[in-house]
């Protein structure tokens, strides 16, 4: 039986990180509610597409213009069964939303499978839930993770890891891992 997973998103989130997750976890039955602050079902962001083409950061292009299919204010965790963050830049503004930070907090106090990916981590650190455990992140993001009490934890680009309910990854390569096993909590 599929699961129902809030999907925080933002405008320029990553466009692979919010666009493939939300498609495929349909496409193997769960439902996908893609969440915004400040925005309502209907509405859409903008999503930027993150490459890695030699420069000694990713370059960002322009994204698509991706649907909310749900109302953030409506958004409480005991409707849904896990939490999905993709990174790009909306994770560094999202964490300044205290309700975007409570949801986190609310899902983790709860045990229920979060996934996050690249710069998604921002998001965990602010929410004070990496203390003590061990995360994955885009590297740019090992500092916040190191901050916050968390262990960085330094991987290939297309893997991902798994501490417990919280399933990560450094970027959208890591797709095949980081869904399959995001998938496989979702079945406990």
């Amino acid at each position: 039986m599929g699961k129902k997973i809030l999907m925080l998103v933002g405008d320029y989130a990553e466009d692979y990180e919010t666009m493939v997750p939300f498609q495929a976890l349909q496409m193997i039955g769960h439902q996908v509610d893609a969440v915004c602050p400040d925005k309502t079902k209907g509405d859409y962001i903008m999503t930027a597409i993150h490459d890695f083409d030699g420069a000694q950061t990713y370059s960002e292009k322009p994204g698509h213009r991706f649907t909310l299919n749900a109302d953030f204010a409506a958004a409480e965790e005991k409707n849904y069964d896990a939490l999905l963050i993709p990174g790009g830049r909306a994770p560094e503004y999202l964490r300044l939303n205290d309700k975007a930070l409570k949801l986190v907090q609310a899902f983790d106090a709860a045990g229920k499978p979060i996934a996050a990916v690249c710069h998604g981590a921002q998001l965990l650190a602010a929410a004070g839930i990496l203390k003590g455990r061990t995360c994955s992140a885009y590297p740019a993001c090992a500092p916040e993770v190191r901050l916050s009490g968390g262990q960085y934890a330094d991987i290939g680009i297309d893997q991902a890891h798994v501490d417990g309910n919280l399933v990560t990854a450094p970027a959208w390569p890591a797709h095949p891992q980081w869904l399959a096993k995001f998938a496989e909590l979702l079945q406990q």
